[in-house]
This record gives C-alpha cells, structure tokens and sequence, in this order.
C-alpha cells in the first residue's frame, strides 16, 4: 500500500504557482486534485509522476512507506499521449521497450482485450476514436502495473456518453491502486473520488464529497447537490486566481 503527500510551495521558474500545499493522498484510494485553469494542476501531476520541467516543489514529496517515488507512477494523460506510428500493441508495451526488457506480447493483447479492444491489436491511433485511444492509454497503465497511477485530465476530449464509459471502467480496472485524479470537471471529481481538494494559489482546501461509494451515480440527489455547491465553489475562486 503507498500513500503520499505533499507539503510545500510549487514554483514555475521564479513565479509561486500554489503556497502552503498540505496534501494527503490515502493508499488504495481516488484522491481528485480540482482547481481553475492555470492553478498548477497538470505542474503537480507531472512532479508526482517524477517528469522534468521548469518547476520545483520547495518542501516534501514522497510515499508514507519512505521507499522512492521512481518506478512506482504510472501516468495517463489527455488523448494517452500514444506513439502515432505504433500499433495498439506496441503502445502499450512502450515502457518496457524503453527499459530494454523483452515486451510482453501476450499481456498487452489481454489488456487490450480487457479494456474492450480486442480484435484492435494492429490498429494506429489514427484508426481508433478518441474513446478507443483512451482506452489504450489505460492498458499501457495497466501494463505497467505501478501502485500510484496519476490521471491528468485523460477524459476530457470526450463526448459526455463516452467519458461517463471510461470513468467506469478506470474506476473498475484501476481498483486497489493509489490513484491521482487531475481534474477541472466537478462532477468527474465527485463521481470518483474517495478524497478530494479543490486548488489555488494559497494551498488547497478539502472538499466535501457524498458518502457512497465511488463510481457515484451521477443522476443522484447527493451528486447532484455536491456538483452545485461546487461550481459555486469554484467560481468564487476564478477572480482570486486572476487577481493572483
């Protein structure tokens, strides 16, 4: 089990982007990281994933078991940034490729199969809908098979039908990992979050979710209430964050 958290300041270049970051992130749960655009949301994913950039965190990131971050993220992003050139299969196997190990074949096509892609194994992304592109993305993590997994925004470019497709089934396949929810959709933080925080400039505040369990109904009273308050919410913090 590998919890994290995060305390500190987040820098782009010289620019502050979040003060006094206070995060908690349980083991095995869904903690969804919301925030207006421009807050720094995508800047975290990217430093919980370990990727390079030009921004540092002045503080402590790291798992409660004290054992390093490197090689225990997977990440999933918008449009599962795929290799235009491979194959389904070859996409998903990517990482050991990169790593000099021998791909396993017939685990990527079950993945594939799993995500509901079989019979797809030889297709480009450029045969595949934005939907089916996704649903690659998450097999690669999958593939993979790290215990932190972080979602930066991967449904976004979806239609409604679809998005609500795919939200169901990482919330399925994904099940018994740590997983980061990088968001600017409430109701996709509401429906499958466990934990979440809404981000600023001065830190982060915990947000109030429904009490069933995750994925939430998204017709539900309780969904549908907690969706209100927090747009509300949220477009209380626009003007502080432009004025930031």
């Amino acid at each position: 089990m590998t919890a994290l958290r995060i305390r500190g300041d987040l820098w782009m270049g010289a620019a502050p982007l979040i003060r006094n970051l206070a995060l908690a992130m349980p083991a095995q749960r869904w903690t969804g990281l919301l925030g207006p655009s421009g807050v720094g949301k995508s800047t975290l994913a990217r430093l919980i994933a370990g990727l390079p950039g030009p921004y540092r965190l002045e503080g402590v990131l790291g798992a409660e078991d004290g054992a390093p971050l490197a090689g225990r993220v997977a990440m999933m992003a918008q449009e599962g940034q795929l290799l235009p050139w491979a194959d389904c299969v070859q996409n998903v196997t990517i990482g050991a490729r990169l790593r000099g190990a021998r791909p396993d074949i017939a685990r990527a096509r079950a993945l594939l199969a799993q995500v509901g892609l079989e019979g797809m194994e030889r297709r480009r992304p450029d045969a595949l809908s934005g939907g089916q592109r996704q649903r690659v993305g998450l097999a690669r993590v999958l593939m993979e098979d790290c215990p932190i997994v972080v979602l930066d925004e991967p449904f976004s470019a979806l239609d409604t039908v679809t998005r609500l497709a795919m939200q169901d089934l990482a919330a399925s396949l994904l099940q018994g990992r740590t997983v980061i929810l990088i968001t600017h959709d409430p109701l996709e933080a509401i429906r499958l979050s466990d934990h979440a925080y809404l981000l600023g400039p001065d830190g982060a505040e915990v947000l109030d979710l429904p009490a069933s369990p995750t994925p939430r109904d998204y017709t539900a009273a309780p969904t549908l209430a907690a969706q209100a308050r927090l747009l509300a919410r949220l477009h209380r913090a626009e003007p502080a964050l432009c004025a930031g």
